[in-house]
């Protein structure tokens, strides 16, 4: 017999199980689900559950892969969208099994490799000289950012899928019951911890911690963020990012999967409602809200957010009011990955494993290139002139375009 707690954990258990199912079936592009329920007629028209087929285009830009590596064997379809970090000249990047390792971020030369028997799970944190990995039992390891040397490890009571924060002193740690621990830097010791009630159903995935000045802003499952003391967890405001609303469990889900993204002052904030708001960091005040939005990372332009939704539309939003720009629809249900701005070009991967380069001013495709065979989940990073991607098998690739 099971304890009531026991209980309790296996009933959670089952909730995320049963949650990524719903999620295939409400999710019609989903890669794992595509053709259960309908299949090309005679014709071989497009369905409208069938992911979008790619449509033919000019390419305006050039785009070439600089170098590709493994870092072992990747998610496949544990759906926990890793993503590499990058710091200081160098990409790091975790496997399921397989690992962390860093590379040259130029030319993909290894620099070091630690390998370990546990599953990470979670993509590395980046900053103050340490990377940071979670595991699915919840096992959290730093390691020396230029030699990989194991400088400490922690537990957290669940797994962790998210890459830790790290800064001002501190690890900031997202375990996927909706807790966020907060580790000393140096030793890894528990300083405290925060914890959000998850709802019925959620959506399986969420993101880093973001830091600001004293402060650590939080996107959650039910819709909200919140603002937390860096110094001892105590929130300090909370604002509705998604509201979830519908007659079902399924109709509200508003998770807020994306980390927020701040520059100054304002934090941008998005939702799986396609939601997404305008804050003022220091106060929790809402700046302005637009009904385009969705649940993965947010591109920050100079003038522009760019979102990627959860139908496959890509859209541009002007920052000064939330007013669109622009929108590409020609995505539709190729399950995207949040959208990265990679000189002047926006990019997101997709299910088939392609990256797509859309002009920034206007929403064009300019380029189309493919990573691999394998789903991209995680969002694309950039540094300079490389973007650099990591899909489901483990492989990693770096990539230039010609402005």
């Amino acid at each position: 017999m099971f304890s009531p707690q026991a209980q309790r954990g296996h009933a959670g258990r089952f909730l995320r199980v049963a949650l990524i199912a719903a999620c295939c079936v409400s999710l019609a592009g989903c890669s794992t689900v595509r053709g259960w329920f309908s299949k090309d007629d005679k014709e071989g028209k497009e369905k409208p559950t069938e992911p979008a087929k790619l449509v033919d285009f000019t390419q305006t830009a050039s785009v070439s892969r600089i170098w590709s590596a493994s870092a072992g064997k990747g998610e496949d379809r544990l759906g926990i969208q890793q993503t590499p970090a990058i710091a200081d000249g160098r990409v790091y990047a975790a496997a399921v099994d397989g690992g962390v390792h860093a590379f040259d971020l130029q030319s993909g030369a290894r620099q070091w490799s630690w390998k370990t028997d546990l599953r990470i799970t979670g993509g590395p944190g980046v900053g103050d000289g340490l990377v940071v990995v979670g595991s699915l039992k919840g096992d959290v390891i730093a390691l020396d950012a230029a030699t990989g040397a194991e400088r400490w490890t922690a537990k957290v009571v669940n797994e962790v899928i998210a890459p830790p924060a790290i800064g001002q002193g501190m690890v900031l740690v997202r375990s996927n019951d909706g807790r966020v621990t907060a580790l000393d830097a140096a030793n890894g010791e528990r300083r405290w911890f925060w914890s959000n009630e998850l709802p019925a159903l959620t959506v399986r995935g969420n993101d880093a911690p973001t830091l600001g000045p004293g402060l650590v802003f939080i996107g959650n499952d039910d819709g909200s963020l919140v603002a937390l003391s860096i110094a001892d967890g105590r929130p300090l405001w909370d604002i509705a990012v998604g509201q979830p609303d519908g007659r079902t469990e399924l109709d509200r889900m508003a998770d807020v999967d994306g980390a927020p993204v701040i520059d100054g002052t304002i934090l941008y904030a998005s939702s799986y409602k396609n939601q997404t708001l305008a804050i003022d960091g220091p106060s929790g005040r809402a700046i302005w809200a637009s009904e385009r939005g969705g649940p993965n990372r947010i591109g920050l332009a100079i003038d522009k957010l760019l979102v990627s939704d959860t139908a496959g539309s890509v859209w541009a939003i002007d920052r000064s009011g939330g007013l669109v720009s622009w929108q590409q629809p020609a995505l539709a249900r190729r399950n995207l990955t949040g959208a990265a701005v990679h000189g002047n070009y926006a990019v997101v991967g997709d299910l088939d494993g392609y990256l797509h380069w859309l002009r920034l001013e206007s929403g064009e495709f300019a380029a189309r290139a493919r990573a691999g065979r394998a789903p991209i989940r995680g969002t694309p990073v950039v540094s300079g002139d490389v973007l650099v991607v990591q899909n489901t098998k483990g492989d990693i690739s770096a990539w230039r375009i010609a402005q």
